[in-house]
């Protein structure tokens, strides 16, 4: 055993001494199929997840202190999680998984599609596949729902992330991918409505340095460290709609698919300005 297999190992038993005896006994028999090493075909870890999620829980818990509200909406078996996208950082994603990992029972691993940028950055790529997360493309989310997974898509993309603060809570374009999917899998969609990333780093996006990282956005707030990496701790509430069965065919036109995708996001849009109405100040 090299000296990074004997680090991790030591810290994932200080971290399972420290876990609800439930919660590892849930992590134990989570529904992914692994191999006789551990791993699923994307890389998966039941072990790594535990490094992954002890940090979050803290975010989650305590940072954001997240409430969450009809959770139990969510199904068993394959399921598309659809959720509006802010923050600048994905902290919002984290969330969302903490809440199926932390708040429903049974647990379940949320898979969520990364931009095809992201794997190039050092790390990123081992790690983020350890934790579940993937490369967004078709042939990836179609034999993770053929396995029975719930995967989350932020259909608004980098232009969710990337808005201007004024503009905060309305829902950009969607795109329609996570239709077509829905409509040849026959996978129920369950909408997401987050509030309260939107004000954890109120940033503008500096398009020059963006285009020449080749990423889609380079935020930066008007405060030290400037770069969002340590957002502000603002409280999150996120809300689970009802699941829904979409019909039709998956090779139809655009106009006809945008139209079904348009009744997810005015489902989402509607959860937004029920969450705004009903909570009392940003940070509590």
């Amino acid at each position: 055993m090299g000296p990074a297999e004997w680090a991790k190992r030591s810290l994932i038993s200080w971290i399972d001494r420290r876990f609800d005896p439930e919660l590892l006994t849930d992590l134990q028999h989570l529904p992914v199929q692994v191999n006789e090493y551990g791993y699923d075909p994307f890389g998966f870890s039941r072990e790594d997840v535990k490094i992954a999620l002890f940090a979050a829980q803290q975010l989650y818990r305590r940072y954001f202190r997240a409430e969450v509200f009809d959770i139990d909406r969510v199904p068993d078996g394959r399921v598309l999680v659809i959720a509006n996208h802010s923050g600048q950082l994905p902290f919002d994603a984290v969330c969302i998984a903490c809440a199926l990992m932390l708040d429903r029972k049974p647990p379940r691993v949320l898979r969520a599609m990364i931009e095809r940028f992201v794997p190039t950055y050092p790390f990123i790529s081992y790690l983020l596949a350890r934790w579940g997360q993937i490369v967004g493309s078709p042939e990836n989310c179609e034999r993770l729902l053929d396995s029975g997974e719930a995967i989350l898509v932020f259909p608004e993309g980098a232009k969710g992330i990337s808005k201007p603060f004024t503009q905060r809570y309305q829902l950009q374009p969607f795109g329609n991918g996570f239709m077509r999917l829905a409509l040849k899998t026959r996978t129920p969609i369950v909408p997401v409505a987050v509030v309260g990333a939107e004000e954890q780093a109120p940033a503008f996006n500096l398009r020059p340095l963006a285009r020449l990282l080749g990423a889609p956005a380079f935020p930066v707030v008007p405060a030290p460290p400037y770069f969002p990496i340590i957002p502000y701790p603002s409280k999150y509430r996120i809300y689970f709609g009802e699941p829904r069965t979409f019909l039709g065919d998956p090779d139809d036109d655009d106009e006809v698919i945008d139209g079904l995708a348009l009744q997810v996001k005015n489902s989402i849009q509607t959860m937004l300005y029920t969450g705004l109405k009903e909570r009392r100040h940003i940070f509590w």
